[in-house]
């Protein structure tokens, strides 16, 4: 019987640059780790690749001006209201929002509060009671913010966001007021020209600004195709973009299904074993600490192999072991569960043996899992090898 499961390694890879070859260079990283670690590749590992180093390899970048002639173009009168920045940060939203502030001339910006929609607060929620403030129906302007709220930075990043973006936009010669409104009429008293940036409400919000504002689009709509040579995501625009340099952003992958296949087709031509691979960006869980949910991506994994479709259908051992096998023990238990296992119903959906076990999509799952594995930082790891995932305790 094997004593080990899920097994999941960080693949190192020299330093991915635009236009080098991935499939080359993932297969070949997989194929020398394995020898030098050393580990047998079967059917049904998995290969995951994050989106940063295949959106790096297309050359999928775009600058600020570019984004600027999309804004201009679309708002043609220089006046942009723009609907729940998320998330509140450097990294995802600065360079669209000097984008913004290069094409127009005054925005108005409303903004969720205590928290953006993924978790980033603007400041400690606990400031709410003490000011009796009701977060589901008042609206706070700007002066009276900062006198509450001014000396208030984030928890992690130390950056005071309210005066950080004030100042990129005022550099762009464009004025900028700045709403906190959880109701999405709020912006409409102010401008009737729409910019959606929140990432899981998007459509919801889109939906409603189309009835009801003169001038609507979502991040989703801006660089959703090239724009003077840029790059371009054509299902999701803006949306999971991030700063490449003061002046440039890396879009998301547009072209990630070449890559998958490639890898896949090349190592079942190395070993013969057919490996399932797929894209992952921000893994979807939540940090205690922070408050804040990881997924600032519109999805966590935009490209994968078939064999990645679908759920889990796992019995809970737990529940079998403290219930209808309660009075066993050793061999004899492990017998009755692993019977159990082999005689599943193909679908648990409902079944009581399931409850506890983690009703999501495989690749939220094993996507999440790559993006703890890999980090963000210096870790050297942008490709993770997974073993075992798919096997039960009969293995």
């Amino acid at each position: 019987m094997r004593t080990v499961g899920t097994v999941v390694r960080g693949i190192r890879t020299p330093i991915i640059k635009e236009h080098d070859d991935l499939i080359k260079i993932v297969v070949d990283s997989v194929m020398n780790a394995s020898l030098n670690e050393p580990f047998t590749i079967k059917d049904h590992d998995i290969i995951g690749i994050t989106e940063a180093v295949v959106a790096i390899a297309e050359g999928n970048y775009a600058t600020v001006d570019q984004i600027a002639l999309d804004i201009k173009d679309k708002y043609k009168d220089g006046i942009v209201g723009i609907v729940f920045p998320t998330p509140v940060s450097r990294n995802r939203f600065s360079l669209i929002l000097k984008a913004v502030a290069r094409a127009s001339k005054k925005i108005y910006m409303q903004m969720h509060y205590p928290e953006d929609e993924v978790g980033n607060h603007l400041f400690d929620p606990d400031l709410l009671e003490k000011h009796q403030i009701n977060p589901y129906s008042d609206v706070i302007e700007e002066d009276k913010f900062n006198e509450l709220f001014g000396q208030e930075k984030h928890i992690f990043t130390g950056i005071n966001y309210i005066e950080f973006f004030k100042e990129l936009v005022n550099n762009e010669d464009c004025e900028i007021l700045f709403i906190f409104s959880n109701n999405k009429e709020t912006i409409l008293n102010y401008t009737k020209n729409i910019l959606v940036s929140s990432v899981h409400s998007r459509e919801k919000l889109k939906k409603y600004y189309q009835e009801t504002a003169d001038i609507s689009y979502g991040l989703d709509d801006i660089l959703n195709k090239s724009i003077s040579g840029s790059g371009y995501n054509s299902k999701y625009g803006l949306l999971g973009s991030n700063k490449a340099t003061e002046e440039r952003v890396k879009m998301f992958p547009e072209h990630g299904e070449k890559i998958i296949s490639g890898i896949q087709d090349k190592i079942k031509e190395l070993t013969g074993k057919t490996v399932e691979v797929l894209v992952y960006g921000d893994g979807a869980f939540k940090d205690p600490v922070g408050k804040i949910w990881e997924l600032a991506d519109p999805v966590v994994s935009p490209f994968f192999t078939k064999g990645l479709t679908g759920k889990p259908n796992e019995i809970k051992l737990k529940y079998l072991s403290d219930n209808k096998y309660a009075k066993l023990k050793g061999n004899e238990l492990a017998s009755a569960i692993k019977n159990e296992i082999k005689n599943k119903d193909q679908d648990l959906t409902g079944k009581m043996e399931s409850q506890g076990t983690t009703p999501r999509q495989l690749t939220d799952l094993i996507g999440s899992l790559c993006d703890l594995t890999s980090g963000s930082g210096d870790k050297g790891t942008p490709v993770v090898y997974i073993q075992g995932y798919f096997d039960s305790y009969v293995d």
